[in-house]
């Protein structure tokens, strides 16, 4: 891999500290026979948009070949239809043929996070990325994290503005796209540095093309998970909790949340599912300063892997067994923990929709 020669050939740059991220960014990838671009598992918009808009650069001002991957399959239908739209090429992170001239850039991730199945014998050059859980950097050449910006598109849409590197209508809309998921919910994650991108790339999308991203068609799948979350779903104090078993697609357990949380009774969404061998779980909430992130990572400790944004959070924990009592113990401790952690008094939840009314539904 070209980690090494990319590192030591960028920090021996005159002034390497005083260069913008952009510039030392490319000139780590100068003695790179190709670029790769990795992300975490199941890619979204913001990840997605990333890949493509860095390849883009790369290949505009380095003229050198790139390679765009995929961690697993992209199931949410905003996502598979932004990949089949703007015509994103992906090679299956297991399919890639490593060779010792790539230089492996990780974007909306960080290294040893549980959230990729990279080989961990595959050096990094770098790590582009906006989420605060910490992963290990150190034996990354170079690194650009900022917490304090709402996506990781944004950072790449300041790289291409600092490099005079135009925007393709189909960039400028996987940009566009990807800002927009990160940043448009409530409480707002965004800021100046956000805005600023988001007016940067708006007059140069394609609005038709995001319109027929944001309104992808539904997989029948997605109208059985949601019935099955709706008469799963309890409620403690403020707190909505849903469990779906079995979990047809990952990411169906966002969009059960992201419905969720708009509960006007509740601040928190949580729902859980078993998809193969793994519970998958995602947070929202509706708070200010929620730290959702954090309040999952406590939630699953060493049970598994978790980590996100202010109001927004996702994990995955291994099962030993997916026998259903087995599965029914698990999620009864991560609903005591979820109490503990929240401060919510451990009582009897209360059903979303009523038995009574389910039964009756059923039978009319």
């Amino acid at each position: 891999m070209a980690r090494r020669s990319a590192e030591s050939l960028a920090k021996g740059t005159i002034g390497y500290a005083r260069l913008r991220p952009s510039d030392r960014f490319l000139g780590g990838l100068r003695a790179a026979d190709r670029v790769v671009f990795v992300s975490h598992v199941h890619p979204d918009p913001d990840s997605l948009g990333s890949m493509f808009a860095l390849a883009h650069l790369v290949e505009s001002k380095l003229d050198k070949p790139t390679l765009m991957t995929r961690d697993g399959p992209i199931s949410r239908a905003e996502n598979r239809a932004m990949v089949d739209i703007l015509h994103l090429d992906l090679c299956p992170i297991e399919a890639v043929e490593w060779a010792a001239g790539d230089a492996v850039v990780m974007v909306d991730s960080q290294p040893r996070t549980g959230r990729h199945t990279l080989p961990e014998t595959v050096p990094i050059y770098a790590v582009i990325d906006h989420h605060d859980t910490p992963g290990h950097l150190g034996r990354v050449a170079f690194v650009d994290v900022r917490p304090e910006f709402g996506a990781t598109c944004t950072m790449v849409t300041q790289y291409l503005t600092e490099q005079q590197v135009a925007f393709p209508d189909k960039v400028a809309t996987a940009l566009l796209y990807g800002i927009e998921t990160e940043v448009t919910g409530y409480p707002r994650e965004g800021g100046r540095q956000d805005d600023e991108a988001l007016i940067r790339v708006y007059p140069l999308a394609d609005k038709d093309t995001l319109a027929r991203i944001h309104n992808a068609r539904l997989p029948i799948s997605h109208f059985g998970c949601l019935l099955h979350a709706l008469q799963s779903s309890f409620i403690y104090d403020r707190l909505v909790m849903s469990w779906i078993n079995p979990l047809p697609r990952p990411e169906h357990v966002a969009e059960v949340v992201d419905l969720m949380i708009r509960f006007e009774e509740v601040e928190w969404a949580v729902c859980g599912g078993v998809h193969g061998d793994q519970l998958i779980l995602s947070l929202r909430s509706s708070k200010p300063n929620a730290k959702s992130g954090e309040i999952l990572r406590k939630v699953v400790g060493d049970l598994g892997k978790a980590g996100g944004h202010d109001r927004r959070a996702g994990g995955c924990i291994p099962l030993a067994s997916t026998a259903p009592a087995a599965i029914e113990d698990l999620q009864r401790e991560l609903r005591r923990r979820f109490l503990k952690v929240l401060k919510i008094d451990d009582a009897r939840g209360r059903r979303l929709v009523a038995l009574k009314d389910m039964l009756q539904n059923l039978q009319s």
